[in-house]
């Protein structure tokens, strides 16, 4: 079974949707949706927005459902000058822009217990990630994915994080996701449609967050196919 969480109910209506054999569960803030999504044994779920709902409800979906792997898909705002409207970024990695232990001589970004400032992706599933993607005729670049409990939309602070991390889009949920997934050994992997440029977070997100929700939606039965062809 593969897990796959988003955000909000526009990342993932239209999922749980097209899910077939259908069953489902409210445990906490979280509703977990299960069945077969293309093909694939799935169970899906909206965390719901920032750090500590996606940790919730990932511990929550690792523990009830053990899933083989959790994919975190939806939007996010670009970091990088170059990123259009629609853009796929796929997680290399996932750090956790506002842990700061600075001021006991870490490095910006260190997760105190697992001592990590970058959490990796899963190298396979992050591979059948850029494959649907070129597949499905979007365009698509792998790098770090920023994860804070604030809505990023200064220019200069976008660069900044992405300087520093080495990151290329910015969300609420990704990191902590990666995290309870890392502590409980569940591989991990995500991708994030852009929803807002680096010049534009302010009046370009509310315009365009469902077209970038779509262009997430529509790489979705590629992977998918992909997925079931490595998986059996």
């Amino acid at each position: 079974m593969l897990g796959i969480i988003g955000a909000m109910d526009s990342e993932m209506n239209a999922l749980f949707d097209q899910l077939t054999d259908r069953q489902e569960e409210q445990i906490g803030f979280s509703r977990f949706v299960w069945g077969s999504l293309a093909g694939v044994p799935c169970v899906l779920s909206k965390c719901g927005v920032g750090k500590v709902h996606a940790a919730a409800c990932a511990q929550t979906m690792a523990l009830r459902f053990a899933p083989e792997a959790v994919l975190n898909i939806g939007v996010a705002g670009a970091l990088r000058d170059g990123l259009q409207i629609g853009d796929i970024v796929i997680g290399q990695c996932a750090v956790q822009h506002d842990v700061d232990t600075t001021a006991f001589g870490d490095p910006p970004g260190l997760i105190s217990g697992i001592n990590l400032v970058e959490i990796p992706c899963d190298e396979g599933l992050t591979a059948l990630i850029a494959q649907a993607a070129r597949e499905a005729g979007l365009r698509s670049l792998t790098a770090a994915i920023a994860t804070g409990d604030r809505f990023v939309a200064a220019p200069d602070e976008k660069r900044v994080l992405a300087k520093a991390f080495s990151a290329a889009a910015c969300d609420m949920e990704g990191g902590a996701i990666a995290q309870v997934c890392y502590e409980m050994h569940v591989p991990y992997a995500a991708y994030r449609a852009i929803s807002d440029t680096v010049e534009g977070a302010e009046t370009e997100y509310t315009l365009n967050m469902r077209d970038a929700a779509a262009a997430s939606a529509r790489l979705l039965p590629v992977l998918l196919q992909h997925w079931r062809e490595n998986h059996g």
